[in-house]
């Protein structure tokens, strides 16, 4: 018999999936899956992680924009990194890999491990 079992998760789903879930509305599921995810490692991970990314990217975004020319230059670059990293990482969670990004994936382990 294989010891290949998953931990269980809030909502009964593969850990992976729900990892995934925790970006889909970034720093709001990120914050959603903190509260009522209390067990699973991997997701309270993805979790902070997703919170840790998304809320300072969404903020930088609002106050870059308003700053007259160069900040509306500058919100489409933004948005297609965003893009990009968020892609990046609903694919590694849902891989099941804890992928730690610099800065923000020490505290999402922190988070993630209390």
């Amino acid at each position: 018999m294989e010891e290949n079992k998953k931990m269980q998760t809030i909502l009964g789903i593969d850990e992976n999936v729900e990892s995934l879930l925790c970006y889909i509305l970034g720093w709001i599921t990120g914050i959603l899956f903190l509260i009522f995810e209390k067990q699973n490692r991997l997701v309270r991970f993805h979790a902070a992680q997703a919170l840790a990314t998304f809320l300072p990217l969404s903020v930088i975004w609002v106050i870059v924009g308003m700053i007259p020319l160069i900040g509306w230059l500058l919100v489409g670059p933004i948005s297609i990194l965003t893009l990009i990293l968020w892609l990046l990482l609903m694919f590694k969670a849902l891989k099941g890999e804890r992928y730690k990004l610099p800065i923000v994936g020490n505290f999402a382990e922190e988070v993630a491990n209390k």
